[in-house]
């Protein structure tokens, strides 16, 4: 397996380690409940070096990153915005989800999934040579530039970077949600991934443990990929894998928002996006029961069948929730049956979002 370069670090405070798309990772610290609590009420940290940062520059960036995502990378115009996205295949699945940062108009940062790297990568350089432009493709995980990246979530969570890095507070104090800033050799984020606000700090990965150990000394609670998951769904977050993958449409995937159909630019999947329009849709499941709502799970509506894609026991609302694709004419507030094992259990649909910035919302 693949290690980060924090993984000593994560060794020496006790965690359970696990293999993740071929990454060794922190699972949690000693308790998963904990550390969601931590980044819900307080701060907490994780390591999300795994992720592959990739600059794009050159020329023809901006006409590539056109051409290559579902999102209109013309909605980029100030330094530090980020946009969320998919790359997309021929038949209109989900490759991978990413999130680009602009630099400038020759520049961008775009992060893409560790799990899905090295096929991403070859994808990208692939349409690259087919289309024949003038830009280059360079990952930031290896070498003299190898990068490291730390995500510090929580209401807490700005207020403990500042305390750490007390430099660093002019450049990112007011940076709006979904833009990034650079602070010397750190370029430090506004894109969680949790439902709480906090930084994504990406930095030479030589000064990472430093970093951590400072983060911990300053009270943020070192989280585990347990936590990050229960977290991201409870704010109703897509994980690639299971809520998308190449056979998924992102308009079957609640990332219609993230799809730019209405601009006359071409892109990778475009065809296929209106040639098949949107078939399910994407929403929440509250268990009305005792039970476990996880993957796979049958959903029974009376408007037809459906699936659950992510599940699990929510620490913050005390019940189980998921997330599903339904029949379209299934409606918020509708109740629905999950199959679990040999019975039907009662769950109520609601909104994608349960849980943001500490509050219950369905």
């Amino acid at each position: 397996m693949q290690k980060t370069v924090l993984n000593e670090d994560h060794l020496k405070s006790g965690a359970r380690m696990v293999d993740f798309g071929g990454w060794e990772m922190p699972l949690h610290y000693g308790s998963q409940i904990e550390e969601h609590r931590a980044v819900r009420r307080d701060a907490g940290m994780f390591d999300v070096s795994h992720m592959c940062a990739v600059d794009i520059g050159g020329g023809d960036s901006a006409a590539f990153l056109r051409r290559l995502i579902a999102n209109n990378i013309d909605k980029l115009q100030v330094a530090g915005k980020a946009l969320y996205s998919a790359m997309l295949n021929e038949a209109g699945g989900v490759i991978d989800d990413l999130i680009v940062y602009y630099l400038d108009e020759n520049s961008y940062r775009v992060v893409i999934n560790a799990a899905t790297a090295a096929k991403d990568l070859r994808w990208m350089a692939a349409r690259l040579a087919d289309w024949q432009l003038a830009a280059t493709i360079t990952p930031r995980r290896e070498g003299a530039d190898a990068l490291a990246m730390i995500a510090v979530q929580g209401p807490n969570a700005r207020q403990k970077v500042w305390q750490v890095l007390p430099d660093s507070r002019s450049a990112c104090e007011s940076l709006k949600p979904f833009f990034a800033a650079r602070s010397g050799d750190f370029f430090i984020a506004r894109t969680g991934y949790t439902g709480e606000d906090g930084y994504e700090i990406t930095l030479p990965a030589g000064q990472a443990s430093k970093l951590w150990t400072g983060l911990t000394a300053a009270g943020v609670q070192p989280c585990g990929l347990g936590a990050r998951d229960t977290l991201r769904l409870e704010a109703g977050m897509n994980l690639y894998g299971q809520d998308m993958d190449e056979n998924v449409s992102p308009l079957d995937a609640g990332l219609a928002w993230t799809v730019d159909l209405v601009a006359e630019r071409d892109f990778v999947g475009k065809a296929a996006l209106v040639a098949r329009p949107q078939q399910q849709q994407f929403l929440g499941l509250v268990l009305a029961e005792r039970g476990v709502l996880r993957a796979h799970q049958k959903v029974i509506a009376r408007q037809g069948a459906g699936e659950i894609t992510s599940g699990s026991f929510s620490p913050t609302m005390q019940k189980a929730i998921a997330l599903a694709r339904l029949p379209l004419a299934v409606a918020v507030g509708d109740s629905v049956e999950v199959a679990i094992r040999d019975k039907l259990l009662a769950a109520r649909v609601v909104k994608p979002c349960f849980v943001r910035n500490g509050n219950i919302l369905v």
